[in-house]
């Protein structure tokens, strides 16, 4: 599959767009003042920020990563069970344990 290449813009593209940006009444540009003004979003709206914020909850005990070297045959065979195959193959871990 091959990658479309977008062609650069024309001098007079680019000035076109930046006529229409300038234009905008409903966004004006921001000034010096403002960006040296502005501050992040966590740090004037914390709580707020606290909320939304995306991730997965902590785990009382979280899973660790290892490295491991299988059979090739065992590898696909459990690959070929579909979606999940790494819990099934932790359960059958855990059956397992002495």
């Amino acid at each position: 599959m091959s990658k479309s290449k977008i062609a650069p813009l024309t001098d007079a593209e680019e000035a076109r767009i930046q006529a229409m940006i300038a234009s905008d009444p409903d966004n004006p540009e921001l000034t010096d003042e403002q960006l040296a003004n502005m501050r992040p979003f966590a740090e004037v709206f914390p709580e707020l920020a606290a909320s939304i914020r995306r991730g997965r909850p902590p785990l009382e005990t979280p899973k660790q990563s290892v490295h491991l070297r299988l059979d090739a045959d065992v590898l696909a065979a459990w690959r070929a069970t579909g979606a999940g195959w790494q819990s099934r193959m932790n359960e059958a871990l855990r059956k397992a344990m002495p």
